[in-house]
């Protein structure tokens, strides 16, 4: 699908000799080091010596047959969210600068290197993840694929793992997707990007926006290397995803919001893989999903992402809120007015939610629809914050959706090579992740033809 190597590529590489984990990780760290590539904005941090130092140590346990997993000394790519021991961890921002190195790795962080994967460093991220645009005013803004020459935004809040997958910094990257932060970025730069179901990944180690609605999970560039990541960061075994044949799969688009207002490209882009996957014997059929109405009245006064993270943050914005981009602090602090009743209320309204939505998808293999409504928008164009207010509200609107009714989701690349980058996501209820994965796979490569 991609003239770039997929995991499985890399491992058959490593595994027969045709190249090493040193020469891969020399590979990444010369892109990130190219002056007129994206390296200096896409990292925060770079663990160069400890990189080379890990690959060298799983070349040598693969020459006596002890690599940890076949996927050891492939590099991949941390975003600015998570602890990895002793190093701070400031989640794309200047407010945690003096907080104290971290005295072990994240759950996940361990996990993947338990399996052998080299951590490269550290990604940039829009600050504190509130926002699925991705700019940084602290430490730049990468610019996703699409006409650098222009500099459109590579969507957030997982920016730089976006953009370290799909410039080849990183074979892989660890993200999180609170509202579509690993789906939005994955579809502004032409990869792929998992959300799980949130109780199969640990959120211990990570900064948190939303104690309800956070997910971590990885970018990567087909659905079989999302599949290897997931396994990791859940803790379970790496088995082969077998992709699902197109015929027959049952799928719905829903009408209800997903379709609003998309930009031409989008909806051009979108219909014509749904003309695809149909003629290849896709059985698609266009539902309403009233219980999608919920969500915009649940989040009038900023939902939960307002409430829990002017919790977590009400302490630190009183220390060092002159360091915060106000367009970050500004919606953090729309929690301070929730009160603990409409609290309980949001918490009982979604449980709701989720039990109706569960119900309305049951006969579905999966919903499909774009994984934004807009194109990647211009970033000079975002310096006014209505027009930024407007994007970023359309960039997350459909990933907020899934999130919502605690389900699981997939970005894929629909458009093609010479296109403006355009998603398209699957998505279903909490639980069927292998299902959206197997179904990813079998369509990936249609989709874009």
């Amino acid at each position: 699908m991609l003239n770039i190597p997929t995991l499985e590529q890399l491992a058959d590489d490593l595994e027969s000799g045709r190249t090493s984990a040193r020469r891969i990780v020399d590979g990444c760290l010369e892109r990130i080091a190219d002056a007129s590539g994206e390296g200096e904005r896409a990292f925060i941090h770079l663990d160069t010596e400890a990189a080379i130092e890990a690959a060298e140590a799983m070349d040598r346990l693969r020459e006596i047959k002890a690599a940890p997993s076949r996927y050891a000394g492939i590099p991949v790519s941390i975003k600015d969210l998570f602890d990895i021991r002793g190093q701070v961890t400031r989640a794309g921002s200047r407010a945690l600068e003096d907080s104290a190195p971290a005295e072990a790795d994240a759950p996940v962080v361990a996990r993947l290197r338990r399996a052998g994967f080299v951590v490269i460093g550290r990604t940039n991220m829009t600050e504190f993840a509130y926002s699925g645009i991705g700019i940084n005013p602290h430490y730049g803004t990468p610019k996703s694929v699409w006409h650098r020459d222009i500099g459109h935004v590579p969507g957030g809040s997982s920016s730089g793992a976006a953009v370290s997958v799909a410039d080849r910094m990183a074979h892989g990257a660890l993200g999180t997707d609170t509202g579509g932060s690993c789906r939005i970025p994955a579809a502004y730069n032409g990869i792929a990007g998992f959300k799980p179901t949130q109780r199969r990944v640990p959120l211990d180690g990570g900064v948190p926006l939303s104690f309800t609605l956070d997910s971590f999970g990885p970018l990567a560039r087909t659905a079989a290397c999302c599949a290897v990541l997931d396994a990791v960061l859940a803790g379970e075994p790496i088995v082969p995803l077998r992709p699902r044949p197109i015929k027959g799969m049952r799928l719905a688009v829903p009408t209800t919001i997903a379709l609003d207002e998309l930009d031409d490209e989008v909806a051009r882009t979108f219909e014509r893989a749904l003309e695809t996957l149909s003629r290849q014997g896709a059985l698609i059929e266009r539902i309403a999903v009233p219980e999608f109405l919920d969500v915009g009245v649940m989040n009038t006064k900023g939902g939960f992402a307002a409430a829990e993270s002017y919790a977590w943050h009400r302490y630190l914005i009183a220390s060092h809120g002159d360091v915060y981009d106000p367009r970050v602090s500004g919606r953090i602090l729309r929690g301070e007015a929730i009160s603990a009743a409409d609290y309980i209320d949001l918490l009982a309204a979604r449980k709701s939610l989720i039990a109706r939505a569960a119900a309305r998808l049951a006969p579905y293999d999966a919903l499909v629809m774009p994984t934004t409504a807009n194109t990647p928008p211009v970033i000079a164009d975002l310096a006014d914050d209505k027009v930024f207010a407007r994007e970023n509200l359309r960039s997350l609107r459909n990933c907020t959706l899934i999130n919502m009714i605690d389900g699981c989701a997939i970005s894929l690349p629909c458009h093609r090579e010479g296109e403006v980058p355009v998603g398209l996501m699957l998505a279903s209820s909490g639980g069927a992740d292998r299902r959206i994965l197997e179904l990813a796979a079998g369509m990936e490569e249609a989709i874009r033809v």
